[in-house]
């Protein structure tokens, strides 16, 4: 058993704490909130609806950054010459200027490190902030308070990105922007799963997922009705929105309790269970009054979190063994994309491909689905497959993990999403000669990587824990494989 002290003990049951396994909170809040009621709804979907400025956000340069099209305005001039080498007044664009940061600020003669920066900037944003701010809504902030001021950090910086006026001020502003938003899915997530029973753990995850769907789907028709106008319209449609959400979030959304009670809140975490609880629920409720509530001692700083899940043997295996997975996850997730689109340019004229470029989302069907049913594969199949993976991995490790690191345990593993994908372009630059030949790496490094599942315990159907403790104990039982 580990050396901190178990969350709940009875005042009769401390002296038999040596042969009686750390008592879970799990049960008692199943029964006050395992139906899932109205309240419950409202809170899932309220919290889940983060995913939509998410992914607003996250993919908002690909039109603000994009280069517009142009025509030529004398004869010296064709549709064929590179832009750079033709004079200043031969040519102008087709929209005015400020639709784009590439016309506004003359950047279309830039190197591609320079046109790439605020992008850069704020993956790298995303990156550094997934690191330094997980751990605070295990600790001192809270899931509800982190997740409210990371949506009010990525609106303001979205604000005030309208008042930029070249591109490194632009880009200090995207990197804050993904700084704020790093957080953001992982709080909501772990926020609405942690506020519903056993029974609904799963249904609430997915909503975050669709909403994020929405996010995406949602800013093309932005960008489709700002069209012609200026770049900082599209921030500003969807920067404004977030800030409102912000507050709604906090003052709609209540915090979840089983980290109130891990933290020692034990007269907070009644009156919220008391409000999202379902009818019948208030016998249970009042004997919380007669436990004795005492914080686990490891739990001193704000990196507390992570220093126990590197300490502990089993939660170490654990994270490691999760991030293994997502990483060959974040492989197909990137690559498969990238390397379709290279199959794309090497495989079609080009007037086909920019058929294709205008609709998309027909890209997967149309173009290497002839080619890939004869080659036994189908790229868009296995970026979906990559999708739904990712969205279970979430959902699985939020499972393996307590309430008191639960948070800081699924960042890791985005994290660990994000350097698949780092490594994804080196997979499909190595098969740039033979269009099969990432495919094949992919399937081979997703097929190894899949395997390390196997070290992993199942947990459908079982109740989360909340203490080290607590799923320390039950590790002991579950930990191993079950065969046949």
């Amino acid at each position: 058993m580990a050396d901190s002290t178990p969350l709940l003990l009875s005042q009769s049951e401390s002296s038999n704490e040596s042969k009686q396994p750390p008592p879970s909170l799990d049960e008692t809040i199943e029964h006050c909130i395992g139906e899932f009621g109205v309240a419950q709804l409202f809170q899932a979907i309220l919290v889940s609806f983060a995913w939509v400025f998410d992914a607003q956000q996250t993919f908002i340069s690909v039109f603000t950054d994009a280069e517009p099209t142009w025509h030529c305005t004398s004869d010296s001039c064709t549709s064929a010459s590179a832009i750079c080498r033709l004079p200043q007044n031969s040519w102008a664009w087709d929209n005015p200027n400020d639709t784009s940061i590439i016309s506004e600020w003359g950047l279309q003669c830039a190197s591609s490190i320079i046109r790439g920066l605020p992008a850069s900037s704020f993956f790298m944003g995303c990156l550094i902030g997934g690191l330094m701010l997980a751990t605070l809504a295990d600790s001192m902030l809270g899931r509800k308070n982190l997740l409210f001021l990371s949506c009010l950090v990525m609106s303001f910086s979205g604000s005030f990105t309208i008042f930029s006026n070249n591109i490194w001020t632009y880009s200090a502003l995207k990197f804050v922007n993904g700084f704020g938003r790093a957080t953001i899915g992982t709080c909501a997530l772990v926020l609405s799963t942690e506020l519903v029973g056993k029974r609904w753990r799963s249904q609430v995850g997915v909503i975050g997922f669709f909403c994020f769907t929405l996010g995406f789907l949602t800013l093309p028709a932005f960008a489709y009705v700002n069209r012609g106008s200026s770049w900082r319209n599209l921030y500003l449609w969807t920067s404004v929105p977030t800030i409102f959400y912000s507050i709604s979030v906090h003052f709609l959304v209540r915090e979840s309790p089983r980290w109130l009670f891990v933290r020692g809140r034990k007269d907070e975490a009644v009156s919220i269970l008391k409000s999202i609880a379902t009818a019948g629920s208030s016998g249970i409720l009042m004997s919380f009054s007669n436990l004795e509530l005492r914080k686990e001692s490891w739990n001193v700083d704000t990196y507390s979190a992570i220093k126990i899940l590197l300490k502990k043997k089993w939660a170490c295996r654990r994270l490691l063994t999760v991030m293994a997975v997502v990483f060959g996850i974040g492989l197909v997730y990137y690559g498969m994309p990238l390397g379709l689109a290279k199959f794309v340019i090497q495989s079609l004229p080009e007037r086909h491909i920019q058929c294709l470029v205008r609709a998309t989302s027909l890209i997967g069907d149309i173009l290497p689905r002839r080619q890939a049913e004869q080659k036994g594969f189908s790229p868009r199949f296995h970026h979906s497959n990559a999708c739904t993976a990712f969205n279970i991995s979430l959902i699985y490790t939020l499972e393996l993990f307590p309430t008191c690191v639960r948070n800081s345990a699924i960042s890791m593993a985005r994290q660990s999403l994000v350097f698949g994908g780092m490594f994804s372009p080196v997979l499909v630059a190595a098969g740039s000669r033979n269009r099969f030949l990432s495919y094949g790496i992919f399937g081979m490094v997703i097929g190894i990587c899949g395997l390390f599942v196997i070290c992993l315990p199942e947990t459908r159907g079982k109740t989360i824990c909340d203490t080290m403790d607590e799923e320390e104990y039950n590790s002991t039982k579950i930990d191993l494989p079950v065969v046949g």
